[in-house]
């Protein structure tokens, strides 16, 4: 977990505004995207998510992540695990655990297909409950295991979260030498806390 120091005093460096309180900074940190354009860029990542997971061969899924030991398999169930997570929470109102992010596929989620029908099935889920909420508050504070964040912040976090692994899927397609059909542009990662780079630096 990413920590920021100052002598002796730390604090856990996975809420931004957490890192700019104990800095001193002025920055607002703030989502630039209300909850209504998060929901609206969500849909579609979403959707190219299930497009280019269909398009991965299953060969292909066993395959490790470069300068991680996770599988693409992994990675693929995992884009589609992030807002699962998050829906949980909110349902439940209980905290998010580290675990209930990473939860590994299922033994019977085995091919791409496999994997394209739990993102659809994610899909579906996700508007429903967005259809719901929509005139909801999103300034409460949710609990999560890495501290306190405001529903409005928990949604897009959920969103570049899923966001950026599409890109890095988009990359592993490429380096299977298929062209992504319809891969995210920088058009929509705008607004989301994101930069150019779709794989961390060694």
């Amino acid at each position: 977990m990413p920590v920021v120091s100052r002598g002796k005093e730390f604090v856990f460096a996975q809420v931004i505004k957490d890192v700019v309180d104990f800095l001193g900074l002025a920055d607002d940190t703030r989502p630039e995207l209300s909850p209504a354009e998060l929901a609206t860029r969500y849909r579609h990542v979403l959707e190219t998510a299930i497009r280019l997971t269909r398009q991965m061969p299953d060969g292909e899924l066993a395959n490790e992540l470069p300068n991680r030991p996770r599988s693409w398999r992994v990675l693929m169930h995992h884009l589609f695990q992030i807002p699962n997570a998050f829906l949980d929470m909110d349902a439940s109102g209980t905290p998010m655990r580290y675990e209930d992010l990473t939860a590994p596929p299922p033994d019977d989620m085995r091919s791409s297909a496999d994997i394209a029908e739990f993102g659809e099935r994610t899909r579906a889920r996700f508007q429903a409950w967005w259809e719901e909420v929509v005139d909801q508050d999103f300034d409460r504070e949710m609990e999560v295991y890495f501290g306190t964040t405001s529903r409005h912040e928990m949604l897009e976090r959920t969103v570049w979260h899923t966001t950026q692994h599409v890109r890095q899927l988009a990359s592993l397609l490429e380096q299977s030498g298929l062209k992504p059909d319809a891969p995210l542009t920088s058009e929509d990662i705008e607004g989301l806390p994101l930069t150019d780079k779709v794989w961390d630096e060694t």
